[in-house]
């Protein structure tokens, strides 16, 4: 579907704006050092993606990377899955953060809906990242043992995430508001030695025991040794059954931040992006590729220094905190807040930009969705003289939010929305300080990453929506998933419609002038609020109530409309969905998976459409409530129910009338 109209110009650089970004400093270093002048970053990406090579060794000399050993070959297996990044290089994330450290300026500010801003030096980061690391050495934690958390967005989770890759121990961390089944289900593949977990966390204006949860955790968890108890209170006392140390008398103990040097390609952290069926995905991502590519995140495309205060509202569950963190590695001041994001009410972000002095401030599409409904008006409840930079991800931002922003926050605001995923921990496409801002369009596809768009043959469109793919590696492309030995899982999740071609599961347009347009997911994985998660996690939450024998879960996140996540449920014959039955559908979700993922509608229904092997066709009926012939998206031929598809077509006649009116 090519545009009719081009869009409209929401902002352009001032010449001065264009010469102190630094993706200008990194072009005049690139003509300097290496006799490559490009006129435009059409041609800069060009080269970064037929010479990747070339590109990545120049971010490697460019950002003068802290290496205890240097490589030897930038790209030895060329090939996805399994491409062999900087040969013999041997370095720590951690090595890259603390190069940073100065009396100048902050390491953290820090608010929450408890407690007013408050701020870490950089010499408290490294000295209690030192205690922590000392601790886990005595504990007998080792290089290569998983170390997880269940934490909120707090410098303590910093602190703890330092200090265990610093001795290259693996990191893993789920967010407090998820329920316990979610976090079993992720943490148990990972087998934790031990575990970094608060007593209670405040959301919403209320203080949440979480200490029956802790014991549930530690119980089933046989692997831990040793529990951490973070800052908080808690009525239920602490599990016995491991060794239990409060973090307060941690951190009490000094003791030096001693780095451990690690290969390039060695485990940094396990994150989770969910596929339809199974438990979560374990993504391993390796030290040495994410630094490389949030350094040419944070400071090519964020355009992000030393000079910033850097906040991107997150949960810990969500790949933004790690790419929060990730603004230490650049030099910047980062600036957390725990809390909901409408308590009081959606002014709380702003004035909270306003308190801690933000330059850039990032967060979920939705969250700026929300402002504009609720009439928030930013610049008359905060002083936002210092802000510059407008950062969103997690879902498609609508034309209308563009605006808002524009209106609200003034002309000279850069807004950068930027998309991504858990997946490979960076964006495909994102921000660009030295080009034009268009409504309802990302400016570029990212420096490194070969970006098209797919039709199903595996044609490259132009100006026409198609699946969205990336031809050549990325450093921070996973390095397997876990207890996926011969790699089919991973194989399986991003290359099984394009053989060697990296399938990212969303919709792209990418435009005449070089930007892109992001339209949703193309499969069935579930994106809510900018938190991505497997339809498995809610089916299981959902079929275990007696009453229910079968279920089917749509996400209709698309751009430019709100997200509307459906629930259909098979119940037993003589049972009726009433509101009761409802609450409790509702009530296991929000405990097994997160309120979060609590459905918009819940529909009763004969048949859950699926396979002849018996898969649920959650996306052709995906397809189908987004408006396209059930003729063209479900072969009755391949179904074991054809005549099941025809509720969910009159359903989404129906429904898309009643949007209409």
């Amino acid at each position: 579907m090519p545009e009719s109209t081009a869009p409209a110009l929401l902002w352009s650089p001032s010449p001065e704006r264009i010469k102190r970004s630094r993706l200008r400093h990194y072009m005049d270093w690139l003509a300097r050092e290496r006799g490559l002048d490009f006129p435009d970053y059409d041609a800069l990406w060009r080269w970064s993606v037929q010479d990747i090579e070339a590109f990545w060794a120049s971010i490697w000399d460019y950002f003068d990377i802290r290496a205890h050993k240097p490589y030897t070959k930038v790209l030895g297996r060329r090939e996805m899955p399994g491409a062999e990044w900087f040969t013999g290089a041997e370095l720590n994330f951690v090595d890259q953060v603390l190069r940073h450290e100065t009396a100048d300026r902050p390491a953290i500010l820090f608010a929450s809906e408890t407690s007013p801003l408050q701020q870490m030096s950089w010499a408290q980061l490294r000295e209690q990242a030192g205690a922590v690391a000392a601790h886990l050495r005595a504990a007998g934690v080792k290089r290569g043992d998983r170390v997880v958390a269940y934490a909120p967005n707090t410098p303590e989770t910093i602190i703890a995430f330092l200090a265990i890759v610093s001795i290259g121990a693996v990191w893993s961390v789920c967010s407090p508001d998820m329920g316990l089944n979610s976090v079993l289900d992720r943490f148990r593949q990972i087998e934790p030695v031990a575990l970094f977990a608060v007593p209670s966390c405040h959301y919403n204006g209320k203080e949440i025991d979480k200490g029956g949860v802790l014991a549930e955790l530690v119980a089933a968890l046989p692997s831990l040794k040793n529990l951490i108890l973070m800052p908080g209170r808690s009525s239920e006392p602490p599990p016995q059954i491991v060794q239990v140390d409060l973090w307060a008398d941690i951190v009490a103990r000094s003791a030096p931040l001693d780095v451990t040097p690690v290969p390039f390609d060695h485990p940094l952290w396990v994150v989770y992006s969910s596929g339809t069926t199974g438990l979560p995905k374990p993504i391993v991502h390796s030290h040495g590729g994410i630094v490389v590519e949030m350094l040419k995140m944070m400071a090519l495309h964020n355009d992000i220094g030393p000079d910033d205060v850097y906040h991107w509202y997150s949960s810990t569950g969500w790949i933004m905190w790690n790419a929060q963190v990730s603004g230490l590695a650049v030099g910047a001041t980062i600036a957390l807040y725990d809390g909901s994001p409408s308590s009081p009410d959606w002014t709380r972000l702003w004035r909270f930009a306003g308190e801690a002095k933000l330059t850039v401030f990032g967060g979920g599409a939705a969250f700026f969705a929300n402002c504009l409904k609720a009439g928030v008006k930013p610049r008359e409840v905060a002083d936002l003289s210092r802000l510059r930079t407008i950062g969103s991800t997690g879902s498609p931002l609508s034309e209308d939010a563009y605006a808002w922003i524009y209106r609200e926050l003034g002309p000279d605001i850069w807004l950068m929305p930027i998309s991504g995923g858990t997946d490979f921990a960076g964006a495909f496409v994102a921000g660009c300080a030295i080009l034009p801002v268009y409504t309802g369009e990302m400016q570029v596809r990212c420096l490194g990453a070969d970006i098209q768009a797919y039709d199903e043959a595996g044609k490259p469109l132009t100006d026409e929506v198609g699946e969205l793919v990336c031809v050549q590696p990325l450093p921070s492309m996973p390095l397997y998933l876990w207890n996926d030995p011969d790699g089919k899982r991973y194989r399986d999740s991003y290359f099984d419609v394009y053989p060697g071609v990296w399938r990212h599961g969303d919709w792209i347009r990418i435009t005449p002038r070089g930007g892109a347009v992001i339209y949703g997911r193309s499969d069935a994985t579930i994106n809510r609020y900018g938190l991505r998660l497997g339809t498995a996690e809610i089916y299981r939450a959902v079929e275990e109530l007696p009453e229910i024998l079968d279920s089917l879960v749509i996400d209709l996140e698309f751009l430019g409309r709100d997200s509307y996540m459906p629930l259909f449920v098979v119940l037993r014959p003589g049972i009726t969905l009433d509101a009761a039955l409802k609450d409790r559908i509702n009530q296991a979700i929000r405990k097994a998976v997160s309120a979060r993922f609590v459905p918009n509608d819940i529909f009763q229904v004969s048949e859950v459409p699926r396979t002849l092997s018996g898969k649920k066709l959650e996306v052709p009926v995906k397809k189908i409530l987004l408006g396209q012939p059930a003729e063209k998206v479900a072969n009755p031929g391949t179904m074991a129910n054809p005549a099941s598809i025809g509720w969910y077509v009159e359903f989404a006649r129906q429904h898309r009338e009643k949007g209409a009116a």
